[in-house]
């Protein structure tokens, strides 16, 4: 959760003499790393001034993550900001290929620890992508002790919660990690107890059923306690056939750690008593075009789980990448358009931003007509024999597996024609960039239709 958080009861009305104190506890909930104000100038003033600041530098209300695609992106506001991110990996052999093998995208990554999430989340971001299967989120919960209108003590904990998915698997795996426990001053905090949930808030369709197990305690844990305890695990299944449509069988959601608490013997606590972290979006899937599609003859493991975020589809334009030429042709389709055939006025071709992203296709006529329209074009501008007698294929981006490639306006009335680009290449990288597109959308889980999705970047 980006946004401060204010959470405090009403200002206190004056004490006469004799009478008890009033104590009061004031909590806001920050980014998890921004730098909190000490004791020293929180009684002094200047702490409160800080909060306000991190509270007009951070996105209200922003519940989800820039990247998020599917039924969950229209769920909640979206971060407007870039989650935190690995950097780039290009393509490399495929594992324990052969001699003359082509070359694949790598592996996602399927494992997050708790140092990578701290490093990835830094000090500004909302949110760690490290891949469809391994992400990250957290936030700082930090609550001010007064005493009769005075700040007397400050405490604060970290809580960073990681979700991962192994490979072929069902089961989404979500940590949370308690962490840095401080106090300073006068405070009840020891006693304060804290519960720990896992809310699922919304399901595509809204009557999917999910297995839950894990360590979450049931009840509250007290801040001493979770101190001790420090770390704890839920795991979320959704079986197969809950959601088919045909061809796709799909379960989406919206998973969401909420921590709260209530102020110890003594002390008032008033507002929202806590913070709900962030939500993330699990999907469930099974198809025949996806892998495990039969379960291993285990139908209540067939398909697997992701994470509903728009993954990056990477080319290299390195001299020696298998695929240069289809990156410089991508490259060029990006930033010279005009410099592209066919010619088309203000041509700008989508899958370079997540605002206007690329949706794959399964379909075997949509694919063909791509094909055919990008092959009609290259011969239009490089005639008949574009191809060299076989030594060039014609290359076409947005690419033939995608609904945005060359005949998209056959389809859609509102498309603009020619908003494409078509070069004849050689037929090896031709060859090296088609392996790398489907590697992509096999260990990346992309779906057919608009409710997935993937940008494309070349890298030099």
């Amino acid at each position: 959760m980006t946004a401060v958080a204010v959470v405090s009861a009403a200002a206190p009305s004056a004490t006469g003499a004799g009478s008890p104190d009033d104590l009061r506890v004031e909590s806001y909930v920050v980014p998890v790393g921004a730098v909190k104000p000490s004791l020293e100038e929180l009684q002094s003033g200047r702490g409160v001034e800080r909060l306000r600041q991190l509270a007009r530098q951070a996105e209200p209300g922003a519940r989800l993550a820039r990247e998020t695609a599917g039924p969950a992106a229209s769920y909640a506001p979206l971060s407007q900001r870039p989650s935190g991110s690995p950097p780039a990996t290009t393509a490399g052999p495929a594992p324990s290929a052969g001699a003359g093998a082509r070359i694949a995208a790598p592996e996602p990554a399927r494992t997050m620890t708790f140092e990578e999430c701290k490093k990835g989340l830094g000090s500004d971001k909302a949110f760690f992508v490290k891949s469809r299967f391994a992400v990250c989120n957290g936030a700082s919960f930090l609550q001010t002790w007064i005493r009769n209108s005075q700040s007397v003590g400050q405490s604060m904990f970290n809580v960073r919660a990681i979700g991962t998915i192994a490979k072929n698997s069902r089961t989404i795996s979500f940590q949370y990690h308690f962490t840095e426990f401080i106090t300073a001053g006068t405070t009840g905090a020891a006693a304060m107890p804290i519960t720990t949930k896992g809310n699922i808030p919304r399901s595509w369709p809204s009557a999917a059923r999910y297995t839950r197990g894990g360590t979450i305690p049931n009840g509250s844990r007290t801040f001493a306690e979770l101190k001790a305890l420090g770390t704890f695990t839920e795991t979320v299944n959704a079986k197969p056939g809950q959601g088919s449509d045909g061809s796709t069988d799909l379960v989406f959601a919206v998973y969401e750690p909420a921590i709260s608490y209530s102020a110890p013997a003594g002390w008032t606590l008033g507002g929202a008593q806590g913070g709900k972290l962030f939500m993330l979006a699990p999907r469930w899937d099974a198809a025949t075009y996806l892998a495990n599609s039969t379960g291993g003859g285990n139908p209540a493991k067939r398909g697997a789980a992701t994470f509903s975020y728009v993954p990056t589809l990477t080319y290299s334009a390195k001299a020696g990448a298998e695929e240069r030429a289809v990156a410089q042709h991508i490259k060029t389709a990006f930033a010279k358009p005009a410099d592209t055939k066919p010619y088309m006025s203000a041509k700008r071709v989508p899958g370079g931003t997540l605002d206007d992203p690329l949706h794959r296709t399964v379909k075997k006529t949509r694919k063909d007509d791509n094909r055919k329209e990008a092959v009609k074009q290259c011969k239009r501008y490089w005639g008949a024999n574009c191809t060299w007698g076989g030594e060039r294929e014609c290359d076409e981006y947005p690419f033939a597996t995608t609904y945005e490639g060359a005949a998209e306006s056959q389809y859609d009335a509102d498309a603009k024609k020619f908003n494409f680009s078509v070069r004849p290449i050689a037929k090896a990288d031709n060859g090296a960039g088609g392996s790398l597109l489907l590697s992509f959308y096999a260990k990346n889980r992309i779906i057919d239709g608009i409710n997935d999705s993937f940008i494309v970047k070349t890298v030099s």
